[in-house]
């Protein structure tokens, strides 16, 4: 299982949607879509695009654990 966690890194750095909209490009739209769990997939190039807003990794916004 894909554990999310967008809405925590984005918290943690005190950031809006609309300021990572702003400085990657993206449509509100994709970026609310990846925060409330919306999207079934998610382009690298999207990927790129928010964690180079976030200064940060794939592996800080997405997290594999394994199903129980």
């Amino acid at each position: 299982m894909i554990k999310n966690k967008f809405s925590e890194i984005l918290g943690k750095k005190r950031m809006r949607m609309s300021e990572v909209a702003r400085l990657t490009g993206l449509r509100n739209a994709t970026l609310s879509a990846i925060y409330n769990n919306k999207c079934k997939q998610i382009a690298f190039e999207t990927l790129n695009k928010i964690c180079w807003a976030l200064e940060c990794n794939v592996q800080d916004i997405f997290e594999y654990e394994q199903e129980k």
